[in-house]
């Protein structure tokens, strides 16, 4: 008789051989007709100190990261920086080594783990990180459009982010708004625990005096990320500046939103590539800055990732193992089994 787990481990097995399929496939098209003999050279000719900037800024970023994270948490409790750093960059790295972007899980359940605080609570602090972001990337777009054209495509992009993320705002300012009604709707849920403690957490982050903080926070976590695609642009000397590394960023951040490979392997190839040639790059030389781009971004944090795993004496597979288990069940987990 066949199991329950049966067609489950089947359609987790089809889901990981599409998103390898689809890197595959990206690489392809990025890289079919690249010039590698004429296009290789032109490494050794960029302004190298322009991309230790990069290599800089993309570990900031996420040091960034953990400190609004921390503000948004701090209604709930007073957490470690360094803790917060860790989280991240170990769910960045399982990002980067297990498709269909995992690390959100595995960094929200190491950061409740360690804390003693619902799991969930962190995962509603991570939604609302989601929708900060969000907000500040549609008002970064219509501040860039009044100097740079935008092409229709990227315009179409932004009415559906636009859209999406006004609909979860409002579901995230009703919960915090109407915290007995949403708790009320909520009960009758057979996950009602766990969209209790969502809602509640929501309710204490959204009204906090730190919330503000966390989204001033937001607009520093984003200006970081434009500056190693500004510094590979100036490595280039392509003579394109902050307003066009808005662009691209948004093209990318856009392009990469549904989970897929790992490390986005591919499709962010393909979409850093698209972005270029909009902005007017020929197509040999978005090809070489689109790989280029993606291994500045990829190595530091692999490499501080690791680092950050390391320390807890656990592999990625058996904190995700333990990540999964406690979502399924919705138990409090040992501190003991993440250290």
């Amino acid at each position: 008789m066949a199991t329950a787990a049966g067609p489950v481990k089947d359609s987790s097995k089809w889901a990981r051989f599409g998103v390898y399929a689809l890197s595959l496939a990206c690489l392809l098209w990025v890289y079919h007709d690249f010039d590698w003999k004429g296009e290789l050279p032109r490494l050794a000719r960029i302004h190298w100190a322009w991309l230790a900037v990069a290599v800089v800024a993309d570990i900031l970023v996420y040091v960034t990261q953990a400190w609004r994270w921390n503000l948004l948490l701090q209604p709930v409790a007073r957490l470690p920086l360094w803790r917060s750093v860790q989280a991240i960059y170990i769910g960045l790295f399982a990002n980067e080594v297990l498709p269909l972007r995992t690390g959100e899980l595995i960094r929200c359940y190491l950061l409740g783990v360690w804390n003693r605080i619902s799991v969930a609570v962190v995962l509603s602090s991570a939604l609302i990180e989601r929708l900060i972001d969000g907000v500040w990337l549609i008002l970064g777009l219509l501040l860039v459009s009044r100097s740079v054209q935008m092409p229709p495509r990227l315009q179409d992009g932004v009415v559906v982010l636009t859209v999406v993320v006004l609909f979860l705002a409002g579901l995230v300012l009703f919960a915090v708004f109407n915290k007995r009604f949403a708790i009320h709707i909520t009960t009758k849920h057979r996950w009602s625990e766990i969209l209790r403690t969502i809602v509640e957490g929501l309710h204490a982050m959204g009204r906090s005096r730190t919330f503000a903080w966390s989204v001033l926070a937001s607009m520093l976590y984003l200006g970081l990320q434009l500056v190693p695609i500004f510094s590979m642009l100036k490595a280039y000397g392509l003579g394109l500046g902050l307003a066009e590394a808005a662009i691209l960023l948004v093209i990318i951040r856009l392009g990469t939103i549904v989970p897929g490979p790992p490390g986005n392997v591919g499709v962010f190839q393909v979409f850093c590539k698209i972005g270029l040639v909009m902005l007017g790059v020929n197509d040999q030389t978005a090809t070489s800055l689109s790989g280029l781009l993606f291994f500045v971004i990829t190595v530091p944090l692999l490499a501080a990732g690791f680092v950050a795993l390391a320390l807890t004496g656990r592999n990625i597979r058996e904190i995700l193992h333990h990540a999964k288990e406690h979502h399924r069940s919705g138990t409090k987990s040992d501190p003991a089994e993440v250290r």
